[in-house]
């Protein structure tokens, strides 16, 4: 790696680690301990949990003579790293008022700038361990941007259970704009999908292989909550013909009405729970916080279905990334005028009909990362394109993100596919 290059990734490094802070400044010092629910961090741990992922997995393998900030941030602050150890169960990560949000402020500052002395280190170094100390630290920046959307989720919800509804942060709602879906037909044949190598991707990726696509057709756009709410009034909720029974049995379980954050006043009209505070629900906005259940029971009651990743990622293979994403600082999906091509990246995480499973060939890392991924390729569904609350320069065409079918609290969406035979 040339010495430029090895700047860059400094400077990058610092510029990750800058974003996660801007963040959170938002927040009041109680804020960084809540744990609304099992499926949601607390912030504090977040900003902990990224920067053990650099001390366990970077430092105390390749930094000479290293010594641990502290010896218990190894069981408080591993997330479900079996290989390395033993650690707090996920659903009390709440009730650690100590370490103190200042000593954690304190442990992401030692770090920092531990890394960057590693990277000073290897400047002028060109061996094996030193191109494996550059994907480490990589893929350390990458799962710090997935927290980085993890902390905005978990916030969003931790305000929403309060009765107060907090808001984050002030945003103005961009210009709505209606427009009518229209769908494009693709071919299908003999198609690649998978990272073909060029750049970073996750190990869940790779590698890059042929599969066989039937025509069909994708809609260009993600559905809107306008559409949603035909299928509310329609009495989508409460028809088990149109859901999938583990569906039906988790509708009826926990009484879904509508997506979450959704609410009803009085005189019968919507209302959503952004960042930004609860708002009038806008019916040209990408409908957001379904579950794959709830995605896949409207694609049937309008005689559609959900697109695979494949076609999905086929769709996307050439299209620029560009949309509404973190980068834009709304943290909502907007009703914006459509631009050149499909909308496909940005505003929604999109449900696809794949169920999350290895690509033939695929190979974990080795070591403890091999559980990055891998052990969880069962009983998830695969989401593509990223969000509003997702870095543009972490998305990817090839991207696999996953979620169990009945999670709705991370910004997820979907666009409707059908057969074009």
């Amino acid at each position: 790696m040339e010495t430029q290059t090895i700047k860059s990734l400094s400077q990058r490094f610092m510029n990750v680690r800058d974003l996660t802070m801007k963040l959170v400044q938002p927040l009041e010092t109680e804020d960084f301990i809540i744990q609304s629910h099992p499926d949601v961090s607390p912030p504090k741990w977040h900003l902990a949990h990224t920067t053990w992922f650099f001390e366990r997995f970077v430092l105390k393998e390749y930094f000479e003579n290293y010594r641990e900030f502290h010896p218990k941030y190894d069981f408080l602050f591993n997330s479900y790293y079996e290989t390395v150890g033993p650690f707090q169960p996920r659903h009390q990560r709440g009730v650690l008022s100590r370490p103190s949000i200042q000593d954690i402020f304190q442990y992401r500052s030692f770090i920092d700038n531990y890394i960057v002395d590693l990277l000073e280190q290897h400047e002028e170094s060109k061996s094996e361990q030193t191109d494996k100390i550059y994907s480490l630290i990589e893929i350390g920046m990458q799962h710090e941007q997935q927290h980085q959307e993890l902390i905005l989720m978990d916030v969003k919800y931790n305000f929403f259970v309060n009765p107060l509804h907090p808001v984050y942060k002030e945003s103005n709602s961009a210009p709505s704009v209606k427009r009518e879906p229209s769908y494009h037909t693709y071919d299908g044949g003999l198609v690649e999908i998978g990272h073909n190598g060029d750049g970073f991707s996750f190990d869940n990726e790779s590698p890059n292989h042929k599969v066989w696509l039937e025509p069909f057709k994708l809609a260009d756009q993600p559905v809107t909550n306008g559409e949603y709410l035909e299928f509310i009034k329609a009495g989508g909720y409460q028809k088990p013909y149109y859901w999938l029974s583990d569906g039906w049995n988790t509708v009826k379980k926990n009484d879904w009405q509508a997506p979450l954050y959704w609410s009803k006043d009085n005189d019968g009209e919507w209302f959503i729970f952004t960042l930004g505070g609860k708002k009038k629900l806008d019916p040209n906005e990408p409908v957001v916080h379904v579950s794959f259940y709830e995605a896949d029971a409207f694609s049937r009651w309008r005689g559609k279905r959900l697109p695979t990743e494949a076609e999905w990622e086929h769709a996307a293979r050439d299209l620029e990334i560009n949309g509404n994403t973190m980068d834009t600082g709304h943290y909502h999906p907007a009703a914006t005028k459509q631009t050149a091509g499909s909308r496909m990246f940005g505003d929604v995480w999109e449900w696809t009909a794949s169920a999350y499973s290895p690509y033939p060939g695929s190979k974990p890392l080795e070591g403890a990362l091999g559980e990055y991924n891998a052990k969880f390729m069962c009983n998830q569904m695969v989401l593509r394109g990223g969000s509003c609350a997702t870095p543009q320069d972490h998305i990817r065409n090839t991207y696999r993100n996953f979620f169990p079918a009945d999670k709705r609290w991370q910004f997820s969406g979907f666009r409707m596919a059908e057969d074009a035979l």
